[in-house]
C-alpha cells in the first residue's frame, strides 16, 4: 500500500476521489436523504388552538354541504373560487369565510418536520381532508427562517432580515422581520410561515414595480394569501411559465389583493410549487413536475377545512 502511494500523482488521485465523495454527500443530504427533526417548543396553548387534523368534531355528514366547481358552502366555511385573466395570466381568486380561526390550518409533508420529506399538495390537502389547499413555504428547501405550525415552533433561526408572516391564534395576519423579531416571543402566534414578501400592509401594497424573490424571473406562477377583515381571507394562484399564461410580477400579484380590499397580504413559494386544491382536484396548470406538467412536492400547506 506504501508503494502504491509513493508512485506518482496517487495522492492527488486519492484527495480527489475523497472530494468527490464528499462533495456528492453534501449534496445528498441538501437535497435527497430525508432528515426528520424535532420541534423547537410548543408556543401556544393545545387548549386554544388544536394541533391535528382531528380540529374540529362537526364533520360534513352533520353539515349542510352544498359544493360546486367554484363554491364550497357548510355550516362554518363558506368558499367562493373566480378565474380571470390578468395581463395575460390566468388568475384564480378564493374568497373564503369562516366562523372561526380552527378553519385555517397547515399541515407537514407525512405529517413530519425535516429537510426532504415532501409530498404534493394535493396529497397533503387530501389526506388533511382539506376543502381548498395551496402550498405553503416550502420550509425545507430552507435550513433557515422560522417555521412555526398549528402552534409548534420547530426552527426559529432567522433567515436574514426576511419578512415572515404570522397568523395569531384568532386568524389574524400580521408581518414581523426576523432579524428584528425572536419566533420565541410572538407567544399568541398559531402559524409562522416564511418566504415573503409582505404584498399588502395596513391596506398599502408594500412592494415595488421592481421587487422580486431571489434568484427568480419577474414573471411567475404565484401563490399568495390575504386578510380582507376577521375570519375573511383570500387566495391568488396565478398561472405562468406557459404559452397561455406569461405569470405576474410581485407589484401585479400586490395590485390584485389591494383591489379585493385586503389589509395584509403575503407571497408564498411560488414557480413550480404554485398549487390550488379545491374541492377534491387541482384547479391551476402547474408547472413544477419533471415533465413541466406535473405538481412539485413539497414540504408544507396551508389549507381550509
Amino acid at each position: 500500500m506504501m508503494n502504491w502511494l509513493k508512485k506518482p500523482y496517487r495522492w492527488a488521485w486519492l484527495f480527489s476521489l475523497l472530494l468527490t465523495a464528499s462533495s456528492c454527500w453534501i449534496l445528498l443530504k441538501a437535497f435527497v436523504l430525508p432528515d426528520r427533526q424535532v420541534a423547537v417548543a410548543t408556543v401556544t396553548d393545545s387548549t386554544a388552538a388544536s394541533t391535528d387534523n382531528s380540529t374540529e368534531e362537526t364533520t360534513a355528514s352533520s353539515e349542510s354541504v352544498v359544493a360546486t366547481d367554484t363554491s364550497y358552502t357548510s355550516d362554518g366555511l363558506t368558499i367562493t373560487l373566480t378565474e380571470k385573466r390578468v395581463d395575460e395570466t390566468t388568475v384564480y381568486i378564493a374568497d373564503i369565510q369562516t366562523v372561526d380561526s380552527s378553519h385555517l390550518q397547515t399541515a407537514l409533508a407525512e405529517n413530519t418536520y425535516g429537510r426532504n420529506i415532501k409530498e404534493t399538495t394535493s396529497a397533503m390537502a387530501a389526506e388533511n381532508e382539506a376543502v381548498l389547499a395551496i402550498n405553503g413555504d416550502y420550509y425545507g428547501f430552507r435550513s433557515t427562517g422560522f417555521v412555526l405550525r398549528n402552534g409548534t415552533l420547530y426552527r426559529d433561526t432567522a433567515n436574514g432580515d426576511t419578512q415572515a408572516l404570522v397568523i395569531d391564534q384568532d386568524g389574524n395576519f400580521s408581518i414581523v422581520d426576523e432579524s428584528t423579531t425572536s419566533a420565541e416571543s410572538l407567544t399568541n402566534a398559531q402559524q409562522i410561515l416564511s418566504f415573503g414578501p409582505a404584498l399588502i400592509e395596513d391596506g398599502q401594497i408594500a412592494v415595488s414595480t421592481s421587487a422580486e424573490v431571489s434568484q427568480s424571473m419577474t414573471s411567475n406562477p404565484r401563490t399568495a394569501i390575504g386578510q380582507i377583515g376577521e375570519n375573511h381571507y383570500v387566495i391568488i394562484v396565478s398561472e405562468g411559465r406557459t404559452s397561455d399564461s406569461e405569470g405576474l410580477t410581485l407589484y401585479q400579484l400586490a395590485e390584485q389583493f389591494e383591489e379585493l380590499g385586503a389589509t395584509t397580504a403575503y407571497n408564498l413559494d411560488g414557480g413550480g410549487s404554485s398549487t390550488l386544491y379545491f374541492n377534491g382536484k387541482v384547479v391551476n396548470q402547474t408547472v413544477g413536475g419533471s415533465d413541466n406538467s406535473e405538481e412539485r412536492a413539497v414540504s408544507d400547506i396551508l389549507y381550509f377545512k
